[in-house]
């Protein structure tokens, strides 16, 4: 048996296989402690778990540890000159008009910021020796003092020689046991002192916390049987076990979204389909991806909660328009949606758990797209009078009825994912009339087919079951880890050989790690260079043909370099400029020995076609309703209708037909 558990803001999901069978539930999350909701999710879904050989979990704890400031506390040690590196940032402006713009606040103050005297330069060459024994007898003390739960030590250069930071960290931890010890060199191991800082500290800030919840969830797994491989998933698209994320937890700060991704990418590949934008609206936002061949976009870095992290995470834009997310007006009698959210406590006024504030959930119910009896399979109750009493307010301000405020709030949010997937496609030189949209979550299908008309889709995949997608997304997820390098090099005549030895030293590092994780099986690997002309301020990821590595030439590197250019820049460049190799990268993956066929959850009581009250702006309209596990292979349904899973709604409108296929896929796509 395979498990993958994902935390979200409002349901906890679990997606279970087992020689073909699948088990699927939804549960709500418990943000004050989510290994309580992950182990309601076992038990509702009533799994042995003896049987089960691998636990994949994703979550969004180091999210909310940072976002909401609850993190440990956490002492940063920098080369001596340099200790407002954190509080000094870049000379930028995130909102230039803002007249009351502030810097983001690092998550360390400045009484908790320490210095060492040594120096590396940029080659790796020692300049000033570290006296070890000097410095750890100078911090040693005042660390105690301060009661740290965690320490970030960010060198100047370690990126080039890690030999200072490793050896302060054996000293540190040996004199201080118990306290979390965190090196740029292990979380980062890349130039920009800033960025790198940043990045070591909020890996320090957030690993006490992961650490003690990973300790929980292990503790109550095996209290229910379970004694074998626990699995996280990172930013990235891969999992690691929980041993690999003992010192970088920093790369699980996105895993919820990336599985989704993942879940997507794989699903819609069984229909052949490669070119798609995911679209993931769950209870508190929404997630899009570009995903081009069967890869999604991966960005070194990402930003959160204004502060830098550089660790390499799927390039997904995020917006606060969930199911949750809250309805208002704002000063100037404009309605707005999000970013605010209801959450899983109270939830949507629907939930009758004490929300009483209008939502997207609340909208769809009134308009009918989500109807009570059928909703998590009829297992979960939800009131329609409540979202109308949520929403009467608000519609008389706007002088609009009920349905026809819940029908202009479902309008704006679908505005709101349109811009968003605008950012990732059309502002990225993509056209995403390539594309297929894949919605998923909870809110996702209900929302899909609006979407997809105003950017000028014809086409929509709605993969089974999904609401349950990103759980889906761990089980059928590779395991992977990317290793990054700062290394200039001069792209020259010995520029190949500098490149294949240091990858050959990264593929016996991966090598050597994938073993100590207990991982067995052959990698696959994947190879890029950050390269830019000598003078720029930025370079631009170059894959690296591995078939072309033992023969690799200075030309072919520069040819390489000057398309991936004109693809970003759209102009001409020439090779006759100089050009330099500043990184280096490596994506190490062990495949899955199989992947895990998803399939819609059976509705046993739900007749399998029936009439229903749609309550549009204009008025009531009948739509068929059709039970999801019911649809036979090749059937078309013609819009209007709802195709109702256990997990979610697909809405199928007028001028469009939507058909199962072969894989369990829902195509739906517009009539001529």
């Amino acid at each position: 048996m395979r498990v993958g558990v994902e935390v979200g803001g409002t349901f906890t999901d679990l997606v279970a296989v087992e020689d073909g069978r699948i088990v699927l539930t939804k549960v709500p999350s418990t943000p004050h402690s989510p290994d309580i909701g992950v182990m309601n999710a076992v038990e509702g879904a009533g799994l042995a778990l003896e049987s089960s050989r691998d636990f994949v979990h994703g979550s969004t704890v180091a999210t909310n540890a940072l976002l909401e400031r609850k993190g440990a506390k956490v002492a940063f040690i920098t080369t001596e000159g340099f200790r407002d590196i954190l509080h000094l940032q870049r000379h930028d402006r995130l909102n230039i008009y803002d007249l009351r713009y502030q810097r983001p606040v690092p998550v360390v103050e400045r009484r908790d910021c320490f210095e060492v005297a040594e120096r590396v330069d940029a080659a790796g060459e020692v300049i000033l020796p570290l006296d070890v024994e000097a410095a750890a007898a100078d911090l040693v003390p005042q660390l105690r003092a301060g009661d740290y739960q965690a320490v970030g030590i960010c060198l100047l250069s370690s990126y080039a020689n890690p030999d200072h930071e490793r050896a302060l960290q054996a000293a540190l931890e040996a004199a201080l046991p118990g306290t979390f010890v965190t090196c740029s060199s292990d979380v980062s191991r890349e130039f920009r002192e800033f960025e790198r800082a940043s990045t070591t500290t909020l890996a320090a800030y957030v690993q006490p916390v992961i650490d003690a919840y990973l300790l929980r969830l292990e503790e109550k797994l095996s209290e229910r049987g379970f004694g074998q491989r626990l699995s996280v998933m990172q930013s990235n698209g891969g999992r690691l076990p929980v041993t690999g994320m003992r010192r970088n937890a920093i790369s699980a700060l996105f895993s919820g979204p990336a599985a989704g991704v993942v879940g997507a990418t794989r699903q819609a590949s069984r229909s052949g389909a490669g070119h798609l934008i995911t679209f993931d609206m769950g209870g508190t936002s929404t997630d899009v991806c570009l995903v081009t061949e069967g890869r999604p976009g991966i960005s070194p870095d990402t930003v959160l909660d204004g502060l830098p992290v550089r660790t390499p995470v799927l390039d997904i834009a995020t917006i606060g328009a969930g199911g949750g997310s809250l309805i208002w007006i704002d000063d100037g009698g404009m309605l707005r949606v999000g970013p605010r959210s209801a959450g899983a406590v109270p939830g949507p006024a629907c939930y009758n758990r004490g929300g009483t504030l209008p939502t997207i959930t609340d909208a769809h119910v009134i308009r009918g797209t989500i109807r009570p009896e059928a909703f998590l399979g009829g297992t979960m109750e939800i009131l329609r009078e409540k979202s109308e009493a949520a929403f009467a307010p608000l519609a008389e301000r706007l002088g609009m009825s009920i349905p026809q405020a819940a029908n202009a709030a479902l309008r704006l949010a679908a505005a709101n994912i349109v811009r968003a997937i605008q950012l990732i496609s059309t502002e990225k030189g993509h056209d995403p009339r390539d594309y297929a949209l894949v919605p998923f979550g909870g809110a996702g299908p209900l929302m899909a087919v609006e979407v997809a008309e105003e950017l000028g889709l014809d086409r929509v995949l709605v993969p089974p079951n999904a609401g349950v997608l990103s759980a889906y997304g761990l089980i059928a997820s590779d395991f992977s880890k990317i290793y990054t390098i700062t290394r200039r090099t001069p792209v020259d005549a010995a520029a190949s050989d500098v490149v294949r030895d240091l990858y050959a030293q990264m593929v016996a590092e991966a090598e050597g790690d994938f073993r100590d994780y207990g991982i067995a099986g052959a990698l696959s690997f994947k190879f890029v260079a950050d390269m830019r002309f000598v003078g720029q301020a930025f370079e631009i990821a170059v894959d690296i043909d591995r078939e072309a590595l033992p023969g690799l030439t200075r030309e072919r590197l520069v040819e390489d370099f000057i398309a991936a250019h004109h693809r970003v820049y759209l102009h001409g460049a020439s090779a006759r400029q100089a050009i330099e190799i500043v990184g280096f990268r490596l994506e190490a993956t062990r495949p899955i020995e199989s992947l895990p066929l998803l399939s819609e959850k059976e509705l046993p009581d739900r007749p399998a076609r029936q009439t229903a009250q749609l309550h549009t702006s204009e008025g009531p309209r009948d739509v068929l309703v059709v039970s999801a596990p019911s649809l036979a292979p090749d059937t078309p349904v013609e819009g209007p209708a709802l195709i109702e899973g256990y997990s979610t709604t697909t809405l199928v409108p007028d001028g469009w037909t939507a058909v199962r296929d072969g894989n369990d896929n829902f195509i739906v796509s517009r009539k001529g």
